[in-house]
C-alpha cells in the first residue's frame, strides 16, 4: 500500500471515530459555586454518556478566584475569557453542548451569541436569569460576607458606574420601574438581550443556529425574582407586578436575539421542575435532559 493510500485510510478511520464520539459538554456553575461544584453533574454525564468529554469552566487559576469571580468581576470579561478557553481546547473544536446553572446560564447564552466558533449545539439552562432579576432574596449561607457586600452595593445603586464595573449581580439587575436607566446603564444583560439603541444583528444569527435551546424553571425558586426569568419572561416596563409573556415581548416579536426563529423551528423548549433553585433529581436529569438532548 502506497503512502497516499495509507493517508486516505487514516483519514477515513479518524472521520469514523470522530463521528461516533459523543459531543463534549461544557458546564458553567452559578453564584457562590466553583468548577469543583460541577463534579457531581460531570460524573452523571460520564456515567450515562460513555467516553464523553466534560469541560468545567473555571475563571482564574484556582477555585477561590473562580468563586469570587461569581460576585466581583466584569461579566463581559469573563465571557471573553471563556470564549478563548473554549477556542483553545482541541476537544471542543468540533462543537459542544453547554449546560449553565443559575447565572452560568445567561453567561453561556452570551457565549453562544458572541462566539459562534466552535459551534455550541445544544444550550440548556437551569434557573437562569435570562431577563435579569429585580430582587436579591437570599444567597449561599457559607458566603454570607459576600452576600452582605452584594446587598449593600445593590442598595447603593445598581446602575452606578463603579458598581456595574465590579459587581456581577448588578450587571444583570433589571429594574422595570426605571426601564430607560436600565437600558442605558446595564453593561451586560441589556446588551446581550439586544435592548440597546444600537442592535447587534449577529446575536440573532448565532443563537438561532443552536440545535436546541432548553430553559428549565424551578417552580418553587426562591432565589430568582421573578423566577419566570428562567423562561425569559419579566415584568412589563413601569411596574413590578404583572409579568409579560415572552411571546409578547419585543425581544421575541422583533426577534432581537433569535428566540422567535428558534421557536418557529421547534428548537425552543420550556421545562419546569418542582423544587427550589437548582433542585432536581438525578433520574429527572437523566431522563429529561441527557436522554433527550445530549445523547
Amino acid at each position: 500500500m502506497n503512502s497516499l493510500s495509507c493517508l486516505s485510510l487514516t483519514l477515513q478511520v479518524l472521520a469514523v471515530v470522530a463521528q461516533d464520539a459523543p459531543v463534549p459538554v461544557v458546564l458553567w456553575h452559578g453564584m457562590g459555586d466553583s468548577a469543583a461544584g460541577m463534579i457531581g453533574i460531570a460524573n452523571i454525564l460520564k456515567d450515562n454518556i460513555p467516553d464523553v468529554y466534560v469541560y468545567r469552566i473555571m475563571i482564574g487559576n484556582n477555585l477561590l478566584v473562580d468563586t469570587e469571580s461569581g460576585f466581583f468581576r466584569d461579566t463581559n470579561r469573563q465571557v471573553r475569557e471563556v470564549c478563548e478557553k473554549i477556542q483553545a481546547d482541541p476537544e471542543l473544536a468540533g462543537g459542544y453542548n453547554a449546560i449553565g446553572f443559575s447565572q452560568g446560564g445567561q453567561f453561556l447564552r452570551a457565549v453562544a451569541q458572541r462566539c459562534p466558533q466552535p459551534p455550541m449545539k445544544n444550550l440548556i439552562t437551569f434557573g437562569a436569569q435570562h431577563q435579569g432579576v429585580f430582587g436579591f432574596p437570599n444567597c449561599p449561607g457559607e458566603l454570607d460576607p459576600f452576600c452582605d457586600i452584594v446587598r449593600d452595593l445593590l442598595n447603593y445603586g445598581a446602575y452606578v458606574d463603579f458598581v456595574q464595573n465590579i459587581l456581577v449581580q448588578a450587571q444583570y439587575w433589571h429594574d422595570p420601574l426605571h426601564f430607560d436607566t436600565y437600558v442605558e446603564k446595564s453593561q451586560f444583560i441589556a446588551e446581550i438581550n439586544n435592548e440597546k439603541a444600537v442592535k447587534n444583528e449577529s446575536y440573532a444569527i448565532n443563537l438561532s443556529s443552536l440545535e436546541n435551546f432548553v430553559m428549565v424553571k424551578h417552580n418553587q425558586d426562591s432565589m430568582v425574582e421573578p423566577r419566570e426569568s428562567g423562561h425569559f419572561e419579566f415584568y412589563y416596563p413601569g411596574q413590578a407586578d404583572v409579568l409579560q409573556p415572552l411571546r409578547e415581548s419585543p425581544i421575541y416579536t422583533e426577534d432581537r436575539i433569535g428566540l422567535k426563529a428558534l421557536d418557529e423551528a421547534g428548537k425552543l423548549h420550556f421545562l419546569a421542575v418542582e423544587g427550589n433553585h437548582l433542585e432536581f433529581s438525578r433520574d429527572w436529569f437523566i431522563q429529561e435532559i441527557i436522554n433527550v438532548y445530549l445523547k
